[in-house]
């Protein structure tokens, strides 16, 4: 019996046939992941109320509620961002807050505490205001900087921003609205444990 004539009654045995060459293993395709729905056109949040914040102040003085420009990029503190988009958000952010300063002819003050509102998408996980600070930060710089609300924007002359959780609106993309309350008296301990407490 030769070489060959064993191998195919060895095959024969097995029930199989001579064995074949593995065929080249197919590249798997990458699933798209089908893009997020469009949450709908943008829509106007409830106002917060102003007077639980203003309870929770020493010396407050007058309060101006500021709806900020739709937009459907905000800054949180989860995402994962090209330093080049982070930019572009930024700037977006603070000419917004300028312009709004702006048109709503806000006085310069001396002192104030600003509070951020948070309007979520109605959606039905939990949701943390304080990851919304860095969108916050850029709309006090616009408010600030470019805007001439505060002398500066360090502890002497402001207090926040203060996250706040607000009504969610019906239908586009996360708003956000800032509380702005002038202070009469100087910063405090005891504007700071109070406000540290309402926003916890």
């Amino acid at each position: 019996m030769t070489a060959k004539q064993f191998l195919e009654l060895k095959e024969r045995r097995r029930g199989g046939q001579a064995a074949q060459p593995a065929a080249a293993a197919q590249p798997k395709k990458a699933r798209k992941k089908a893009p997020p729905a469009h949450p709908g056109p943008p829509s106007t949040p409830p106002a917060p109320a102003v007077e639980p914040l203003l309870a929770g102040l020493s010396g407050p003085g007058r309060s101006w509620t500021l709806l900020m420009p739709y937009v459907e990029e905000m800054l949180t503190s989860n995402q994962r961002l090209h330093h080049m988009a982070v930019h572009r958000v930024r700037k977006r952010l603070r000419a917004d807050a300028a312009g709004v300063a702006a048109a709503k002819r806000l006085p310069h003050l001396q002192r104030a505490a600003i509070f951020y509102v948070l309007h979520p998408r109605k959606l039905s996980r939990k949701r943390d205001p304080g990851n919304w600070a860095p969108t916050a930060k850029h709309y006090v710089d616009g408010l600030v900087t470019d805007g001439g609300l505060l002398p500066d924007d360090n502890h002497e002359f402001l207090m926040g921003p203060i996250p706040i959780m607000g009504a969610p609106v019906e239908s586009g993309f996360a708003r956000m609205s800032l509380v702005i309350v002038e202070l009469k008296g100087p910063l405090n301990s005891g504007n700071a444990g109070t406000v540290t407490e309402m926003a916890g």
